[in-house]
């Protein structure tokens, strides 16, 4: 009798864990490498698969290409140790600007059938190259999120940009909100690629559910914490503001980064660089200039963010900084160090002599809007939730405009912002 109680408890356990729904790929996402010819593919299950595959090709009837990948073991740092398999794969020797069809799991099972579209290696495509920007996006009042979908698989952009704040909060309910906001982005990010930087949202257990869920450039050195890559004319930078908030995580990591950023940015200064990839962009989550009223956000604590950063960027003459971390969207002048350099009274944004400043943290969350109190810097702000579109047209040219979810979809901002020079001799 033992012997058969034995064997039933055995054979309920392999059926608890191999159960296919725990084998099903779920929370698709794609993420660029800086190589046109190639796009990350990442997903989770909740067993190992013992495989990481991508089955892809030009048409559903003719998916003859496949690639295969590895997986690494994520458990969550919360009192269930919720555990999952993330799988990473780089599909290679992709035709720049075709469309893909694509489909990733294993023998075990299947995601449903996703495309997308490989990334020009043309610098100047007609239409630009098209981004979707945002920041602070939960998966509870996620108003944005309906119309960027329908934006996203209409091949609208050519990669989102989120700079932090996801889920509020990944590790919330034993890391089940991570994945149930994993589940709800995958409908854009499995047809775009998906661009991340870490927010203050992120931090629980070291930023454990950022680093694990998310393969950005350079994973494998830093695990998505700060990376740049190549698109079009432009060179983008994404890093970290909040190692310099959690100091619970050590100093090191601090003066890595900005011995990261400072090579980084003088190799991206290069003239042999600068005249492939003449724009330099920068994202991170908090901003270094902003006029809600929220807390010391725009008093003290965006003085610890200009501080450690906005020299640096000056003095190498990046173009443009993109924010999120204030529930708003607001357009600066050109500024620096407090002060305003327009490139001129009619035309303020045409050969600015100093950066450009755009926070854009309202695509939609539980923790509502922030009051704005503007200032001389101020060019434009709003409260309504939305997100941002950037199209940079051209080595001279970037078009920017802002969408209002509130209003239906409505432009309610744009700007171009005209440069002859690059550089910090663009500030002479």
């Amino acid at each position: 009798m033992r012997s058969v109680v034995i064997c039933i408890l055995g054979l309920v356990s392999m059926v608890t864990a191999w159960d296919p729904i725990w084998l099903q790929p779920e929370q698709v996402h794609l993420s660029a490498t800086g190589d046109p010819t190639q796009m990350m593919v990442t997903w989770s299950t909740f067993n190992d698969t013992k495989e990481s595959t991508v089955e892809f090709g030009f048409q559903v009837e003719n998916m003859t290409m496949t690639a295969s990948g590895s997986r690494t073991k994520f458990v969550d740092g919360g009192t269930e140790k919720h555990t999952q398999y993330i799988h990473r794969v780089t599909l290679t020797k992709l035709k720049p600007g075709s469309l893909y069809m694509y489909r990733c799991g294993s023998s075990y099972g299947w995601s449903t059938l996703f495309y997308f579209r490989a990334l020009p290696s043309d610098p100047t495509p007609k239409g630009g190259i098209r981004f979707a920007v945002y920041g602070d996006m939960g998966n509870e009042n996620a108003q944005s999120l309906g119309r960027l979908q329908v934006e996203a698989q209409d091949g609208m952009y050519d990669a989102i940009l989120h700079v932090g704040d996801f889920a509020y909060d990944m590790e919330v309910d034993n890391a089940r909100v991570g994945d149930e906001f994993m589940r709800q982005i995958e409908t854009v990010a499995a047809y775009v690629p998906y661009m991340t930087c870490p927010g203050n949202h992120e931090n629980a257990y070291n930023f454990s559910n950022y680093k694990n869920r998310f393969t950005m450039p350079m994973y494998e050195e830093v695990e998505s914490l700060w990376y740049s890559w190549n698109i079009g004319t432009a060179h983008i930078i994404s890093f970290s503001t909040e190692v310099n908030f959690f100091l619970e995580y050590g100093q090191e990591v601090i003066k890595n980064q900005m011995a990261w950023l400072r090579k980084d940015l003088m190799e991206a200064t290069k003239p042999e660089n600068k005249a492939k990839y003449p724009w330099i962009i920068a994202m991170a989550h908090r901003p270094m200039y902003c006029t809600n009223v929220f807390f010391d956000d725009c008093t003290e604590l965006v003085g610890i963010t200009r501080k450690a950063f906005e020299d640096l960027f000056y003095k190498y003459g990046v173009d443009l900084y993109i924010a999120g971390h204030e529930h708003s969207y607001e357009r600066m002048w050109p500024i620096y160090d407090y002060k305003v350099y327009n490139g001129s009274n009619d035309a303020p944004y045409t050969n600015p002599k100093a950066p450009v400043h755009i926070t854009t943290g309202s695509a939609g969350n539980k923790e509502g809007q922030h009051f704005l109190l503007p200032k001389p810097y101020t060019a434009f702000q709003t409260r309504d939730f939305g997100y941002t579109r950037f199209f940079i047209l051209n080595s001279t040219h970037i078009h920017a405009e802002q969408v209002s979810d509130d209003k239906g979809g409505q432009i309610i901002d744009k700007f171009t912002i005209i440069k002859d020079l690059h550089g910090p001799e663009a500030w002479l």
